[in-house]
Formats: C-alpha cells, sequence, structure tokens
C-alpha cells in the first residue's frame, strides 16, 4: 500500500520519471488472469465479432483514383478500406479476388515522395514547358506502367512544367534546392501534386503495389479472436479482413477501434473490471516514457507533421508548445484527406503551420482542438471509455501542467488483455506469415 500510494502521489505531482522508473519493477498482470483471458478468447471464434455498419464491407476498386479513394474513406469516417481488382474473375475467390488495402499511410507517403521528386527534378532545372510534350505520358502514366528512375521522373517533370508554362518560369526556379524551388512555385507546386498530375489519374492500384505499409493478413471466420487481438495489438495490424474460404467476398473487416468499442460494452463483467479498474502504473502504461513521445511544436510546417507521422510509421502526434512539451493539440494522418479534397482552404501549403492548420479545419471537422488527455493515475477503463466514446485512435497521457509525458494507443489497450502462447501463429499461419508479421 505505501508503494501504491507513492506512485499515486508522484503522478499526481507530475513526477514521471520517478513514475516511469517505479512501474518497470511491478508486475504488468497476474500471470494466472491473463492466461485465463488468453484461453477464453481462443475459445472464441471470429464468427461470434459483431459485423461492420450496414453489414457489407466497404471496398475501393482498384481502378478507383485517388482522389475517389480519399473522399471514400472520408465519407464513411474509415482510416482504410480493402481494395477489389476489378480485373479479377467473378467467381474468384478471396485470394484472386483482393490486391491488399489502401490507407491514409500508403497515399500519404505517396503524395510526400511525389513532392519530394518533383522538388528535385526543379532543383536540377529541367522542368520546362518543353518538357510537356515528351513526357506527355504522365507520371501516373509511367507508375500504371511500372516505369521507375528516370522514366518515371521524366512524367513527373512534364507534369511540373505543366504548371509553370503558364505563370511561374520555370528557369527562375531551376538549380534551387528542392524545398526553395517549391517555395517559389507555392500553390502551383502543389496543385500539380494534389489537383493535376500525377494525383488526378492515379490509381489506387498503383499505389497499393508500391506502398505496401498494410499487409493483407485475413483469419477466417472459424478462427479464434485471440489470433485477432494478436494481430492487432503486437503484430500491430490496423485491421483485419474475415474471410469464408471458398468465397470471394470478405464477411467482415475487423478494426482496432472496432475492437475497443467491444471492450467497452463488457463494462460490469468481473473478468473485464478485474483490469479496467486498474490504474496505468500497474499495466505498465504508458509503455514509453516523455522523451520518447514524438510531437510537433505548434509553430512548425504542417507538412513536417505529415512526414514525421511517414518516418515513424505512427497515425497521430501531439501538437505542443515550449520546452516543456505542454500539449495544445493533436494531428492525425487521416488529417490530410483536408489538404487533398479541399486545398482551396489553404493559400500556401508550403507555409502552412500546424496550428493555423489545425485552425483552419477544426470549422471543417467540426472537431475541437482541444487534444484528447488523461492524467497518469487514470485507470485503464477511464481510457477505454474515453478512446470509445469519442471515437479516437489516441490518448495522451499528461502531467499537472499539460506536459506529455505519454500516449496510449488502441493497440496499447488491447495488448492488456492477451498474451502470445508459445507457437500460436505456426497452427494458423505457418512460419512465412509469422516472419511478415514480425518484420512489420
Amino acid at each position: 500500500m505505501a508503494q501504491e500510494q507513492e506512485i499515486r502521489e508522484g503522478a499526481k505531482h507530475s513526477s514521471y520519471d520517478t513514475y516511469f522508473q517505479t512501474i518497470q519493477s511491478r508486475k504488468k498482470l497476474a500471470p494466472e488472469l491473463l492466461e485465463t483471458l488468453t484461453d477464453a478468447f481462443a475459445k472464441i471464434p471470429v464468427s461470434s465479432f459483431p459485423g461492420v455498419p450496414g453489414g457489407k464491407v466497404v471496398e475501393i476498386a482498384a481502378d478507383a483514383l485517388v482522389g475517389e479513394a480519399v473522399r471514400i474513406l472520408s465519407d464513411c469516417n474509415i482510416l482504410s478500406a480493402p481494395v477489389r481488382d476489378t480485373e479479377a474473375e467473378t467467381n474468384s475467390d478471396w485470394r484472386g479476388r483482393y490486391l491488399g488495402i489502401i490507407d491514409y499511410s500508403a497515399i500519404i507517403l505517396w503524395v510526400m515522395e511525389s513532392a519530394e521528386i518533383a522538388a528535385a527534378t526543379l532543383s536540377a532545372g529541367t522542368a520546362t514547358a518543353a518538357g510537356v510534350g515528351a513526357g506527355a505520358i504522365g507520371a501516373l502514366g509511367a507508375m500504371a506502367l511500372g516505369m521507375t528512375g528516370p522514366a518515371a521522373i521524366a512524367g513527373l517533370t512534364a507534369a511540373v512544367g505543366a504548371a509553370v508554362a503558364g505563370g511561374v518560369a520555370a528557369d527562375n526556379v531551376a538549380g534551387k534546392d528542392g524545398p526553395e524551388a517549391a517555395d517559389n512555385l507555392g500553390q502551383d507546386f502543389y496543385k500539380v501534386i494534389l489537383r493535376e498530375e500525377p494525383f488526378k489519374s492515379t490509381t489506387v492500384r498503383s499505389i497499393v503495389k508500391t506502398y505496401r505499409w498494410t499487409p493483407f493478413v485475413p483469419v477466417s471466420k472459424d478462427s479464434s479472436m485471440l489470433t485477432v487481438l494478436l494481430l492487432l495489438s503486437k503484430y500491430r495490424l490496423r485491421n483485419v479482413p474475415v474471410i469464408e474460404p471458398g468465397k470471394p467476398d470478405l464477411v467482415n473487416y475487423i478494426t482496432q477501434s472496432a475492437v475497443v468499442q467491444g471492450l467497452k460494452g463488457c463494462q460490469g463483467r468481473d473478468w473485464f473490471d478485474c483490469i479496467a479498474t486498474k490504474p496505468l502504473y500497474d499495466l505498465e502504461l504508458p509503455y514509453m516514457s516523455s522523451d520518447e513521445v514524438i510531437s510537433i511544436q505548434r509553430e512548425d510546417l504542417i507538412l513536417e507533421a505529415f512526414k514525421k507521422m511517414e518516418d515513424h510509421k505512427i497515425g497521430g502526434l501531439p501538437v505542443v508548445e515550449g520546452p516543456n512539451k505542454k500539449i495544445v493539440g493533436n494531428v492525425s494522418i487521416r488529417d490530410i484527406r483536408h489538404l487533398l479534397l479541399k486545398p482551396e482552404l489553404f493559400s500556401n501549403f508550403r507555409k502552412l503551420t500546424v496550428m493555423d492548420f489545425m485552425n483552419t479545419v477544426s470549422p471543417e471537422s467540426g472537431r475541437t482542438n482541444k487534444p484528447i488527455t488523461c492524467n497518469l493515475d487514470a485507470s485503464l477503463g477511464d481510457v477505454i471509455h474515453t478512446l470509445a466514446s469519442l471515437r479516437v485512435h489516441r490518448i495522451y497521457v499528461v502531467g499537472s501542467e499539460g506536459e506529455v509525458a505519454g500516449v496510449i494507443t488502441l493497440r496499447d489497450v488491447i495488448s492488456c488483455f492477451i498474451s502470445e502462447p508459445p507457437y500460436h501463429f505456426d497452427d494458423y499461419f505457418g512460419f512465412s506469415v509469422e516472419d511478415l508479421l514480425n518484420r512489420q
């Protein structure tokens, strides 16, 4: 009791250095309870998990344009969707029907790399109006044909050349470094990337084949929920497609968010309350210290925020101010949809700060800038309630002055309820798939 009281007092006074040192010596959960829960989830079939709203999995055709895909994700308020191969035979089973999964992570990576290629091309002084004819196939056409390197860059050079031909002279930006070249082009530069070529003509098929951030790892209706929970937590998948062997269509699409929603519905059951009533420090949460949390300063550029998400393969960043990292907001990877769908809201993409971006999109999205936070002495049940009720993917743990002490994600919550039995995935997928998952 004395040690527990000491931790509580430390949490209240935001001494999270002591907090993190202390929890390392505590057990996450009684091993017997964790084994019991793991065994229970191993006996629950996937078919018992609730289906997606409307009863039909949202799919995106491989030949759909990226802009259309972004609109579907945005309208349905989802982060990802399976990609259906429109060239597959109607009677194909799921192996021939689906190419993979498209999500905001792949889209943002494509946008960033396209912008970098265009800027680098301008830096070399090759983007001229005369190049339009030579590269008429366009960057997207080159990508669709499987071209890479100089061929693909030539197409993108032509697209950039088309944008500058009517206004900004390419000679004025030639020889500058990439960022400076982009600054000089201003809106015209990002108009090329987001509104004209290659964005306007790029298909989902080309992005899925190039940026495989989200592996397509389905389970059958007869698989266990333990398999799903492990895939969504330890193996870092954001979603798990559910198939019925011998049939072509997905029968369900289980996400991290849906699982945490389901956990919230278990409130009041003994097994759930036994874990959910525990304070975060009893569960060794958050798993990372304040120094390990990737954040973005409010005055930094919004493109830098998306670049950090790309580099670290994370779905969101706390927006902070000052050396103490006091949290003032949150930027999510799904926010890139505002840049892609409504670029007219932003006068200059390249110079737009994080705070200006948040102030602009808040009225559009109907959400507040206020960050979602909890204290160090909150219970897991409090965290689950917040994540599920607000339908967010992370909650930031803060000290008494609002400084970021850690982050708890949906993945972290799910991992509190299960452990992986020895050789579990050998029975389901074999060594090859387990190796793929370990490399994510």
